[in-house]
């Protein structure tokens, strides 16, 4: 055989076993992407149940949870064209540990930190800002107008909960703060001067407040932090495509334009008083 020949049939070799070999890639990836699509026929949501108005548990059916912000949830639903069922899994702490997991897609609101970025990305812009303020008692006086204010005297939150990075880590170094599995223990424990003060949200904690019938109980000013909420989407998600997060990302961008939260927040504001007073 020829030289020329030998050269020529190594050649198209060369380039039927490259072309095999990127038919097999395209043929992996295209089965892949497949299986996704298929896979993500439905999305789990889920976030604080103790979070009125934005989130709480149905009254009338526990594994569920209402609120603002799955009202919003089934706004972004029909705008990415996949059903979104938002049910109660427990309190906040095993939210984002069953996020990690993966065995839940979406967080119907988080706070942005470093550390949650190892386990669910985010998306922009923000749906809802959020007001963290300092909780104690009427009769107690606690002289606060900045973070070192609190240095010194005992105070409680719930376990978990992060109030932007920049105070959380002044608390974790400067701070006696203990956690409790949920908002209505901590409200008890200020009340029954357990502790000098809470650190928790403003319009949760006036809900919860009402709820409870507790009197005698204050926020100071100036607030803790002005924080954002965000959608977050597991990374373990078997949802959690390039596609889909395209068509996430750019639902959520219309429902910001529309400012749909602030009607939803009102209304919502109205239906936990509603059933608070049953």
């Amino acid at each position: 055989m020829k030289l020329e020949s030998y050269k020529a049939i190594h050649s198209n070799n060369a380039l039927l076993q490259l072309f095999c070999g990127a038919a097999l890639l395209f043929a992996m990836a295209f089965s892949s992407t497949a299986h996704a699509n298929e896979a993500c026929k439905t999305l789990l949501a889920t976030g604080n149940p103790e979070y009125p108005p934005y989130l709480w548990r149905d009254p009338e059916d526990e594994n569920r949870l209402i609120g603002a912000n799955a009202e919003w949830i089934q706004l972004l639903s029909k705008e990415i064209g996949i059903p979104i069922d938002i049910k109660y899994v427990g309190p906040w702490g095993r939210v984002q540990e069953e996020a990690k997991l993966g065995r839940v897609d979406l967080l119907a609101g988080a706070f942005f930190t470093q550390p949650r970025l190892e386990y669910m990305d985010y998306f922009y812009p923000a749906f809802r800002e959020t007001r963290t303020v300092i909780w104690t008692r009427s009769n107690y006086n606690l002289p606060y107008k900045k973070w070192s204010d609190l240095t010194g005297k005992q105070g409680v939150t719930v376990i978990n909960n992060s109030f932007g990075e920049e105070f959380d880590r002044y608390a974790k170094e400067s701070l006696k703060i203990s956690m409790v599995p949920s908002l209505e223990q901590a409200l008890k424990m200020l009340s029954l001067s357990r502790a000098d003060y809470l650190i928790y949200e403003e319009d949760p904690g006036l809900a919860y407040v009402a709820k409870l019938n507790i009197s005698g109980l204050k926020t100071v000013a100036p607030p803790i932090t002005n924080e954002n909420l965000y959608l977050t989407l597991s990374h373990k998600s078997a949802c959690n495509t390039p596609e889909m997060r395209g068509r996430i990302a750019k639902a959520v961008y219309k429902l910001d334009k529309q400012n749909v939260m602030s009607k939803l927040i009102t209304a919502n504001i109205q239906l936990w008083r509603k059933q608070q007073s049953k």
